[in-house]
């Protein structure tokens, strides 16, 4: 629960961060690039900060890398606060942050993926995860509204607000307690720091997951393009922003509960395929729409969608990988979800100054269903994985 809690806390905190400096960017510079680079320069630190923060995290106790990534956010949104309030927030402070963002996440997100596991037994890691989406979507949806109401006060109040939330994140990760194993003490080498990357190229089912995110979501986001269908497509202000930034979240929200209570058993890869053609059929809806309403239906159930999606993937990933590569796993798996949502977005953003924001979306709901289709190709352990957790060998079917 202490997990749960400040995964709330620090998710909400970032998704009304990201409301801010969205806004804040488009009202200074009025550039669908620039929201863009926004998300690249969050994805940039990723890969190169990946192998290490593999190696630290399979080493370190996890709990408190997640608090030190949060002390280093508070950090940052009081400097954001204090320019925003003393009138020197410019644009290159807000791509520079955007950076120290991306760094701490190159940490954060594969510390909080590799704990999980060693909270809830295996057996309850499925119905864990769709609870623990369940509080994040909760977040997520409150987090961008709320954002945007307070972005009427002006960006430092967001900001402020950001900083109270991962300070109360950071203080609920140094309370999670765990008994800490620690690896084996082996040099570090290239081949410690790669061992992740060579245990995800060799299992053809963690793989297939963690690229079937990357392609999916790479080409199928439409978030960072938000504020331009927001003032120029639906012509809504902030709240209405805040509002189709948390709309995904909502569809996700029910789904996970959904999840929590039914989780998936049994025709694992394809319900897998299944969500992610979806994810790009209600993505083409949403890059279709005028109406404001119709926006944010289809972006719920986008975020339905996904929600399927996401709680397959991360526990393929978490149970066929050992406790002692879980650490270096996820940070692979960080960098391909880091891809997919930071460099989607700098894809988006390029898209959009090409063929505008409509074209840019349309294309990419319409290369997610192709996505859907290569993978049953090229993946075929994944697509036809029946158990989502494997019974052992003479334990009754659940």
């Amino acid at each position: 629960m202490r997990l749960w809690l400040a995964r709330l806390a620090a998710t909400a905190g970032s998704q009304m961060l990201m409301v801010a400096i969205g806004w804040h960017l488009y009202e200074l510079t009025g550039s669908a690039w620039d929201l863009g680079l926004v998300g690249l320069l969050q994805f940039a630190p990723a890969v190169p900060l990946a192998l290490v923060a593999g190696h630290v995290i399979d080493r370190r106790h996890r709990a408190r890398i997640v608090a030190v990534c949060m002390a280093v956010l508070v950090a940052t949104t009081l400097v954001l606060m204090l320019a925003s309030l003393q009138g020197w927030a410019g644009r290159g402070l807000l791509l520079g942050l955007s950076i120290v963002i991306g760094s701490v996440r190159a940490f954060q997100m594969p510390a909080q993926q590799a704990l999980t596991p060693l909270l809830v037994p295996p057996a309850l890691l499925p119905r864990a995860l769709a609870f623990g989406s369940a509080g994040m979507q909760g977040a997520i949806i409150a987090g961008p509204a709320l954002g945007g109401f307070l972005y009427v006060a002006g960006a430092a109040v967001v900001y402020g607000a950001c900083a109270a939330l991962f300070l109360a994140a950071g203080l609920l990760s140094l309370a999670i307690r765990y008994t800490h194993r620690p690896a084996s003490a082996e040099p570090v080498s290239w081949a410690t720091l790669l061992a992740g990357v060579q245990f995800v190229s060799s299992n053809p089912v963690v793989l297939g997951a963690i690229s079937l995110d990357l392609f999916a979501v790479l080409l199928g986001g439409a978030t960072a393009l938000l504020p331009m269908f927001a003032k120029d497509v639906l012509q809504v202000g902030p709240w209405g922003l805040g509002l189709l930034r948390g709309a995904p979240a909502v569809g996700a929200l029910l789904m996970s509960a959904a999840l929590t209570r039914w989780p998936v058993r049994r025709r694992t890869g394809t319900t897998l395929l299944a969500s992610v053609a979806a994810f790009g059929l209600f993505t083409l809806v949403f890059g279709a729409s005028t109406s404001f309403a119709l926006s944010m239906f289809a972006l719920a159930a986008s975020g339905a969608a996904d929600m399927v999606s996401v709680v397959i993937r991360q526990t393929l990933v978490q149970l066929e990988t050992p406790d002692a590569m879980r650490g270096r796993v996820s940070a692979v798996n960080s960098v391909f979800i880091g891809a997919s949502n930071q460099l989607g977005e700098f894809e988006s953003g390029a898209t959009a100054a090409l063929l505008g924001p409509v074209g840019s979306v349309l294309l990419g709901g319409a290369g997610t269903l192709l996505v859907a289709v290569a993978w049953w190709r090229l993946f075929p352990a994944l697509a036809r994985r029946d158990e989502l957790v494997r019974t052992p060998r003479g334990a009754p079917s659940a």
